[in-house]
């Protein structure tokens, strides 16, 4: 794990210890395909998505994370990426309910795992992935749907968390998850003044519009950041866990005064996940 040293003329960020939730890819492969990263023609390494998610897994035990492990089941491929597994806050764990069936076994053995660990498990009505398409800043839930989750999904979420909800609209089907095109930097509860940072061309003119009037000094990413899963990423406040090939994410976060830390979990890539796939944080 590399430290960097902040901008002096950046502002004082401070860690908050996360709580996150993490699936061991044992059974990784890519046998079928569900989205643009995808094809079962090219060969995956399960060994290396192994060692890369280690990697992941002792960066955040670094940083003091507590990191609570579910086990993975063979024949879900996909089940390393355990933010899709459900949205939790508050101690309530409200389910997934996936679009293809590929993965729809995924949504009970994530809410099993919920309920088994004191979580207060709400079985969902409607078509949603979790963490992929909610993102908490601030006290306000950010929500995706285009691709995945349904918009009547971001209606149940608010009725469930009474939370504000905010439906965005992804148009690029390479950026079919929210947390693959946008960045929750500043991720405690009640942080006053919440930034981001997003992609623009992954948003309707509409969601673009909500972006910018919210978060005006949000960071914007370049194509090439986000094209390997830049903005994917997981933050404590200071610490932000990134792609290690989105150097000008990198810069630019440390200029705001963030330490950003690259891995690299390339073979995961070829599933269409990142850091933030791997990452479902725990709320209580």
């Amino acid at each position: 794990m590399t430290l960097i040293e902040p901008s002096l003329s950046a502002p004082a960020r401070v860690a908050s210890k996360r709580t996150v939730l993490m699936c061991r890819p044992e059974f990784f492969t890519v046998v079928y395909r569900i989205n643009p990263w995808m094809d079962p023609a090219l060969p995956t390494d399960t060994s290396l998505a192994v060692r890369q998610w280690e990697t992941l897994y002792n960066t955040y035990l670094d940083l003091g994370f507590d990191v609570k492990l579910v086990d993975p089941i063979d024949g879900l491929p996909d089940m390393v990426y355990a933010a899709n597994g459900g949205f939790v806050l508050d101690g309530i764990a409200y389910g997934a309910s996936f679009t293809y069936p590929q993965r729809q076994p995924e949504g009970p053995a994530y809410m099993d795992w919920f309920g088994d660990n004191g979580f207060d498990v709400r079985v969902p009505a409607n078509i949603n992935e979790g963490e992929g398409d909610f993102l908490l800043v601030g006290d306000a839930i950010l929500a995706g749907t285009g691709f995945r989750s349904a918009s009547n999904s971001h209606e149940e979420i608010g009725e469930i968390f009474g939370r504000e909800v905010i439906t965005l609209t992804l148009i690029n089907p390479s950026f079919y998850h929210l947390d693959t095109a946008i960045a929750v930097l500043d991720p405690q509860p009640g942080f006053e003044n919440p930034n981001i940072a997003y992609l623009p061309s992954a948003f309707d003119e509409r969601s673009l519009a909500i972006l910018r009037e919210r978060y005006p000094d949000a960071i914007i990413v370049t194509e090439e950041d986000a094209s390997v899963l830049g903005l994917n990423s997981f933050s404590d406040g200071l610490n932000v866990v990134i792609a290690s090939r989105a150097t000008d994410f990198e810069r630019q976060l440390r200029e705001r005064g963030y330490n950003p830390i690259g891995v690299d979990l390339s073979e995961l890539l070829l599933g269409g996940g990142g850091v933030k796939c791997c990452t479902l944080e725990l709320r209580s």
